[in-house]
């Protein structure tokens, strides 16, 4: 990793990152594929308890990164979405593709959250195990 990148990545840390990060991209190691560009960082109360509520789509390059997470809900909103169960390590522990408006989803053993625009997880190949790096844009 050069040390360009190096100062931007967040290490794989199972912490969330600082409060005064908005956005993170997301790689996925293992299938060398960018998973999104611009993820929103939902580390605070309120962060993760609106979540996408009220929005009407997600930028297709977008999405949110709720943590600390086990569980979801889309309930009241407007669009289906995918998503990515992480554990500390930033492995994937689980997928879900095109979950509806109305579901709830749990994964108890994940400690954050991927929210994607539905397709991503298709797209990006990206499967249980695979190695996801977090990273701050540049």
């Amino acid at each position: 990793m050069d040390s360009k990148r190096q100062s931007h990545s967040l290490a794989l840390s199972s912490e969330a990152p600082s409060s005064s990060l908005e956005y993170v991209a997301v790689r996925n190691l293992t299938r060398g594929t960018i998973v999104a560009q611009r993820v929103e960082v939902a580390s605070s109360g309120p962060k993760r308890s609106k979540g996408l509520l009220g929005r009407k789509a997600l930028d297709p390059r977008g999405g949110m990164w709720i943590i600390p997470c086990e569980s979801v809900h889309t309930f009241f909103m407007q669009f289906p979405i995918d998503l990515i169960y992480l554990d500390r390590k930033h492995r994937v522990k689980k997928t879900k593709t095109a979950v509806p408006p109305w579901r709830v989803s749990a994964c108890l053993s994940a400690h954050s959250i991927l929210e994607l625009p539905a397709g991503t997880v298709s797209n990006t190949r990206t499967e249980q195990g695979d190695l996801l790096e977090i990273v701050r844009p540049s």
